[in-house]
C-alpha cells in the first residue's frame, strides 16, 4: 500500500469543527485510510520540518516589521494586526506541526527511531515557545485531542516549562547510543551533535527570556550551559536553505520571489537603513549584503515619494528621528514606521533585498532594477533561525543583566565579528561571489570590520551604566538580526533595546503589540475562547513597563 504523510487537521477543534465524530471509528478502520500502520515516520518528519520553517518565517516577518527592520504598513498597530492576521500561524502550529509530532512520536518510539523523536521534540518545543511569545497564554494540556473541541488555555509559563522538558528529552534522543532509521534532515544533515547544541542554545534562549521571572534561576542555568561548553558555535548555525527552482515547487526564498519576479515587494525601513548608513558616520560593512539599491540617488519626483516635499512630523523633529530617507542622497529608498500612504509607481526604484538572507543581488553600485529572477543568487537564501553570532549577543546580555560568566564587551565584539564573517562567507559561496570579490576584496572588508568594531568598542567603553551598555549590545544584536524578526521582537520586549527606535509616522498609533490577538479561527470554534482587550497585554516573561516605554 502506498504510504502517505498523515496530515492531521483536527487541531483540537481550534481550527475546524466537524460533525463526523460518530464516524471516527469507522474512518480509522478504513483499510484505505492512513493510519498508524501505513503512515511513514520519514514523511511525517519531512512535513514537520518544512512546516516549521514556514511558521518561523511568518512569526519572524511580523517581528521584523514591529522592530523597524522592514517597513510596517498601516497608521495604527491595531489596523495592521487584527484577529484575522494570524489565522495561518495558528493553523500551521496546531493543525499541522503539533498534530503531526503527536502522531509521529508513538510510531517512532515503537521502531526505536530516536533521532526522529529528537528532531520532532526539538521543533515541538520551539513551536510552543513561539506560540507563547506570540500570544501569551495558549492551549496545550487539552490541545490536539480529537475528543475535545474546546480546549482551555494554559498559562504561558506552564507551556514554556513544557517546552523546556521537551528539550531535555530531545537531548537524550540525540545522544542515545543506538537508533533505528535515517531521517531526512533539512537543517543539519544528520549531525546530531549539532542538533544537541541547538537544544542547549534553545535552553539558553529560554533562561534569558525568563530572566525577569526568576533571575537567580536564569543566572544559574545559563552559567551551567556556559560551563558545559556545548552551545552553537561557528559552523553550527541553524538555518533553512532555499534553492533556485521557480516552480513545482518554488524553492526560492520568499523575499526574493516576492520582489525579483516583477519588482515591488517590501519597503525597507528608513530607521534601519539610517542605522546601517548614517548613524555611525560610515556604512555598516553588511549593508551591501543586506540591501540592494535599484537607484543610486534619491528621487526628486514627489509622485514617487511624497515625503520629500514635506516637513517631518513634530514628534520626529523633537526626537531627532530620521525621516523619509537616510541622509546622504545615496538612493536608500524605504518608508517610515507605520506610514499608511498609498503605493506610488516606485516598484523598480525602492531599495530591494540583497544576498543575505534573501538570496538577492549584491550592491556594487550597478543600480539596475531587480525585476529579473536571474539576478543575484536567484533566491538561494536562508532563514537564519539561530546563528553562532546570536549566542554571543545573548551571552553578552546575560553577563550585563544577570552577572553570568563572561566579559560583555568581549562577547559583543565576538558576536559582531562572527556575524560579519558569516554574512560575507554566505554571499561569497553563492552566485554573487565573483562580483563581491571584485568590488570589495577580502582585505578591504577586513579593514572595514576592524574599524566598525573599534567604533562600537569606544561607544561601549564610554557607556556609564549597565543600561547604556546594554543599549550598545542591543543595537548591535538588532543590526545582526536582519532576516530574524522573531529574536528582534523578543529582544525589544525583553530589554527595550535598542532605545530610540523611530516612532510611528502619526503621533498616536495605539498600543504597541506586546502580544497578538487570538486568531478568528480559534475564537469562532472554541466556546471557551476569550479575546484579549487589546494588543497591549504582555506575555508572562515581559515584566517591563507598559507603553510608552516601548512603542
Amino acid at each position: 500500500m502506498k504510504r502517505f504523510i498523515y496530515g492531521l487537521t483536527l487541531a483540537a477543534g481550534m481550527v475546524l469543527a466537524t460533525s463526523c465524530g460518530d464516524k471516527l471509528d469507522e474512518l480509522l478502520e478504513n483499510p484505505n485510510a492512513v493510519n498508524a500502520t501505513t503512515a511513514s515516520p520519514d514523511f511525517l518528519l519531512n512535513r514537520i520540518q518544512l512546516d516549521y520553517q514556514s511558521l518561523w518565517y511568518g512569526v519572524s516577518d511580523r517581528g521584523a516589521r514591529l522592530t523597524r527592520q522592514i517597513n510596517q504598513f498601516s497608521a495604527l498597530y491595531e489596523s495592521a494586526y487584527t484577529a484575522g492576521s494570524t489565522n495561518g500561524l495558528w493553523s500551521s502550529a496546531y493543525a499541522n506541526i503539533l498534530a503531526d509530532v503527536n502522531f509521529l512520536l508513538p510510531l517512532a518510539e515503537k521502531s526505536n527511531l530516536q533521532r526522529h523523536m529528537g528532531i520532532a521534540k526539538t521543533i515541538k518545543a520551539m513551536v510552543l515557545m513561539d506560540l507563547v511569545d506570540t500570544y501569551g497564554n495558549v492551549p496545550y494540556s487539552e490541545a490536539i485531542d480529537a475528543a475535545n473541541f474546546n480546549p482551555k488555555v494554559d498559562d504561558g509559563a506552564t507551556v514554556y516549562a513544557a517546552a523546556l522538558k521537551l528539550l531535555d528529552e530531545a537531548s537524550a534522543h540525540f545522544t542515545v547510543a543506538t537508533s533505528g532509521g535515517t531521517p531526512n534532515d533539512y537543517f543539519y544533515g544528520r549531525n546530531y551533535t549539532k542538533w544537541n547544541k541547538l537544544v542547549n542554545t534553545m535552553k539558553l534562549k529560554y533562561h534569558l527570556t525568563t530572566k525577569s521571572v526568576n533571575a537567580d534561576a536564569s543566572k544559574n542555568a545559563i552559567n551551567a550551559l556556559i560551563t558545559a561548553n556545548a552551545l552553537i558555535g561557528t559552523g553550527d548555525d541553524f538555518v533553512f536553505r532555499f534553492g533556485t527552482t521557480v516552480a513545482d515547487p518554488d524553492s526560492r526564498h520568499p523575499k526574493f520571489a516576492g520582489q525579483y519576479t516583477a519588482g515591488g515587494g517590501d519597503y525597507q525601513s528608513t530607521d534601519y537603513m539610517h542605522h546601517l548608513t548614517v548613524e555611525k558616520g560610515f556604512d555598516d560593512p553588511r549593508v551591501r549584503y543586506y540591501l540592494y539599491r535599484q537607484t543610486l540617488t534619491n528621487t526628486t519626483n514627489v509622485d514617487e515619494q511624497e515625503c520629500i516635499s514635506q516637513i517631518a512630523p513634530p514628534h520626529y523633529l523633537v526626537g531627532g528621528f530620521p525621516y523619509c530617507n537616510p541622509a546622504g542622497n545615496k538612493g536608500y529608498w524605504g518608508r517610515d514606521h507605520l506610514d499608511p500612504d498609498g503605493i506610488p509607481p516606485d516598484g523598480l526604484k525602492r531599495t530591494a533585498y540583497g544576498p543575505f538572507p534573501a538570496g538577492g543581488r549584491y550592491d556594487n553600485n550597478s543600480g539596475v532594477p531587480v525585476a529579473n529572477i536571474a539576478l543575484g543568487m536567484k533566491g538561494a537564501g536562508i532563514h537564519p533561525i539561530m546563528l553562532a553570532a546570536y549566542v554571543d549577543f545573548m551571552l553578552a546580555e546575560a553577563a550585563i543583566t544577570l552577572g553570568t560568566t563572561g566579559t560583555p564587551k568581549t562577547l559583543l565584539l565576538s558576536g559582531i565579528q562572527k556575524h560579519m564573517d558569516y554574512v560575507r562567507a554566505f554571499a561569497l559561496a553563492g552566485a554573487e561571489g565573483a562580483t563581491i570579490s571584485a568590488f570589495e576584496p577580502a582585505a578591504t572588508f577586513t579593514a572595514r570590520v576592524t574599524n566598525y568594531k573599534k567604533y562600537v568598542e569606544a561607544q561601549y567603553d564610554a557607556a556609564a551604566t549597565n543600561d547604556t551598555k546594554m543599549n550598545v549590545v542591543g543595537r548591535e544584536y538588532w543590526l545582526s538580526l536582519f532576516g530574524n524578526g522573531l529574536e528582534s521582537y523578543n529582544l525589544y520586549r525583553r530589554t527595550g533595546k535598542p532605545a530610540r527606535m523611530q516612532p510611528g509616522l502619526e503621533a498616536i498609533t495605539g498600543p504597541f503589540v506586546r502580544s497578538f490577538l487570538y486568531p478568528n479561527n480559534y475564537m469562532v470554534t472554541n466556546t471557551k475562547a476569550v479575546q484579549k482587550q487589546n494588543l497591549a497585554l504582555q506575555v508572562f516573561w515581559d515584566k517591563n513597563p507598559a507603553s510608552p516605554w516601548i512603542y
